[in-house]
């Protein structure tokens, strides 16, 4: 009887701390929405990261209180032969929580204690993704994750290498800020792109205690489809494990990159194609207009000089070799191509590095049928892209082929924070 009602006022205790910290963290969000203090809004962020990490571990205590009682078995189905219960990822709910070990700063402890990177639990997970095969009971229980709506928890190993990977391959995420922010929260862009202020000794700025600006970031989903063939069950783990994460990186990295060169804002991170340039900074091709050395210099001669130092040329590798052939006033040719480490191009237009984006992009025609953006000057470090570093994980079954389809959701937002740095050019019907 005792023990009973210890769980009891347990449970009631909980339920009034998570209410009380989730009150915490709405009045501190309303605080950094109405801020103009940079280092307040940064202080506001860490103690939200503490606090939604108590919120975390006191749900995951309320949840085993609850299991104790038995609560847990209501609406469940038995595992033994049956399909896992398919429940809804939302990764806009889960804040931006980071399940990260290694260079993303947890703790050796914490990772040792991580239920989900122990061998069992990653073979477990391997048939599963192979063989749909539940993972057992035993194994789910004591796996936790901060994306409670997940239909199956990835081994945190797993997820790290996949954030790492996102980090550092592709053509275009490389080069942009990435950051991890709340849902909602209003960030100045001083935050994202310091400015730096002489003042005199013992004086203080005013500069910088005003913000030049805020940013919003919401959350869209991003959802890709994964197949992994039941012969894929046979490898090795570690084998299964490098074959999931390239599929998985793979797949994300190019909606990413879509997104951040062309995304509509509407669903989806706002796109630099779709921000306005500048005044003088959107350079025109009249239909009978053709590429030459004139329109390269009138390019640069847009990026204002404060902007330049890194900026990037963006088209697609059409549209460079393009502009291959043309020669400047001295006869020198404005295009060339460094083949760098492993034979692996580097492209230049007038000394500038050229980035080429696959087709994210246009290519370059001396008649299109409606009015094209072909190519763009940008300094990829004023885009930012809000990630949350949290996946979910649901499946289904591809009848045909008898693959097992797996759905990787996440969720992020990208915008241009600064636009300044941005020339565009377009060929125009007219």
């Amino acid at each position: 009887m005792f023990q009973f009602v210890w769980r009891f006022n347990m449970k009631d205790y909980l339920k009034k701390l998570i209410a009380r910290k989730k009150e915490e963290v709405k009045n501190l969000m309303k605080r950094s929405a109405e801020s103009e203090d940079i280092n307040e809004v940064r202080s506001i962020g860490e103690t939200l990261t503490a606090l939604r990490d108590e919120i975390n571990e006191a749900e995951e205590q309320l949840k085993k209180e609850e299991e104790k009682e038995g609560n847990s078995q209501q609406g469940q189905s038995d595992n033994q032969g049956q399909e896992p219960q398919q429940r809804s990822f939302d990764p806009t709910k889960t804040y931006g929580a980071m399940r990260m070990v290694g260079s993303f700063g947890e703790s050796k402890e914490s990772r040792d204690n991580d239920p989900t990177n122990t061998e069992e639990y990653r073979t477990a997970f391997q048939n599963y993704i192979c063989n749909n095969v539940p993972i057992p009971e035993n194994l789910r229980a004591n796996a936790t994750t901060k994306t409670t709506d997940a239909e199956t928890v990835i081994p945190t190993v797993l997820v790290n290498q996949i954030i790492e990977k996102q980090e550092s391959v592709g053509m275009i995420l490389p080069l942009i800020t990435k950051t991890n922010y709340a849902a909602g929260v209003e960030i100045p862009t001083s935050a994202l792109k310091p400015k730096a202020t002489w003042v005199a000794e013992g004086g203080t700025s005013d500069k910088q205690k005003k913000t030049t600006g805020k940013i919003t970031f919401t959350h869209y989903k991003l959802r890709c489809e994964i197949a992994m063939s039941m012969e894929v069950g046979a490898m090795a783990l570690s084998a299964f494990e490098a074959k999931f994460v390239e599929n998985v990186v793979e797949a994300m990295v190019k909606a990413k990159e879509q997104a951040v060169i062309s995304g509509t804002g509407s669903g989806q991170p706002k796109g630099i194609l779709l921000e306005t340039p500048p005044e003088g900074q959107a350079i025109i091709v009249a239909k009978a207009g053709k590429l030459d050395y004139k329109l390269l210099c009138t390019a640069e001669a847009a990026i204002p000089e404060a902007y330049e130092a890194n900026a990037k040329w963006c088209m697609s590798k059409k549209t460079f070799m393009a502009f291959v052939g043309i020669t400047d006033a001295n006869g020198q040719p404005v295009a060339r191509v460094n083949h760098g480490i492993n034979g692996k191009p580097e492209r230049y237009l007038l000394g500038r590095e050229v980035v080429t984006c696959g087709d994210y992009m246009k290519n370059y025609a001396d008649t299109v049928e409606e009015d094209t953006i072909f190519a763009f000057i940008f300094n990829f470090k004023d885009y930012a892209m809000n990630s949350i570093y949290d996946i979910g994980i649901q499946k289904k079954q591809d009848w045909d082929t008898e693959d097992l389809l797996t759905k990787a959701v996440t969720a992020c937002d990208g915008k241009v924070v600064d636009v300044n740095s941005l020339v565009t050019l377009k060929k125009t019907v007219a």
